[in-house]
């Protein structure tokens, strides 16, 4: 028997956002006006396409967006609670699901040796062309209305947990972890006897309270987390209770 956590990436693992820290790379720690404004709601892929671009012509390179990429702070408590999840791989199975890139995500994972604590990673794909350019693309084509339409996390999830039935794996809870709104989706897909973790103060704790208030509540309960310490305490908990 195995639980499933799922975690979002920015402002969840890393303490930031992964794609808006990539502009301290940019001459003078800035994007020009007109770029910052050519951002459309539910188009942050290409937008970013966009600030790539901008970089390379810059002259920002590889080295210098790892180098800025690996400095980047993970949250409070964060460090421990991937090394408890390490230690305890028998227990449980890992994703991210994020809005970031595979470029940025695996960097920061290598960098903090964090890499063999996820089982998957679930993420816009991103490369560097041959002109040393980084390159973004959709993560998938989707017909949810209320996602992005490069990412509905719910449906990577729903495909996630379909194949892992396929390979004789369920899981006994499910633990979603995450902030923003995009995490609302699949929190919203989890059941009775599975858990939400939103950040303490961020726009997914707002939604899940602002669902209760309207009396539609989520049907999994709900864990408020403002260190990831808190997170390993209920962890450890549950491994007490099914080794019992």
């Amino acid at each position: 028997m195995k639980f499933l956590l799922a975690f979002d990436f920015d402002h969840t693992i890393v303490d930031e956002n992964s794609d808006t820290w990539i502009v301290r790379c940019a001459p003078d720690k800035k994007l020009p006006s007109g770029l910052r404004n050519s951002y459309q709601p539910g188009h942050w892929t290409e937008y970013m396409g966009r600030v790539f671009v901008y970089l390379g012509d810059s002259g920002v390179r590889e080295d210098d967006m790892k180098r800025a990429m690996t400095a980047i702070p993970f949250t409070a408590g964060m460090v421990d609670l991937l090394g408890f999840i390490g230690k305890n791989k028998e227990f449980f199975d890992c994703i991210i699901v994020s809005d970031s890139n595979t470029v940025f995500i695996d960097w920061i994972l290598k960098a903090a040796n964090f890499h063999e604590v996820f089982d998957e990673v679930f993420t816009n794909p991103a490369a560097f062309s041959s002109t040393g350019y980084l390159t973004v693309q959709n993560f998938h084509a989707h017909h949810c209305p209320k996602c992005p339409k490069n990412l509905c996390k719910r449906k990577v999830l729903k495909e996630f947990l379909d194949k892992q039935s396929e390979r004789g794996v369920s899981y006994t809870q499910i633990a979603y972890i995450g902030d923003g709104g995009n995490d609302l989706c699949p929190v919203m897909f989890l059941k009775k006897g599975d858990v939400a973790m939103p950040r303490h103060g961020y726009t997914l704790e707002k939604k899940i309270s602002q669902l209760s208030r309207d009396f539609c509540p989520i049907e999994c309960s709900v864990l408020v987390w403002s260190s990831a310490v808190e997170i390993m305490s209920y962890l450890k908990l549950l491994i007490e209770d099914h080794l019992k």
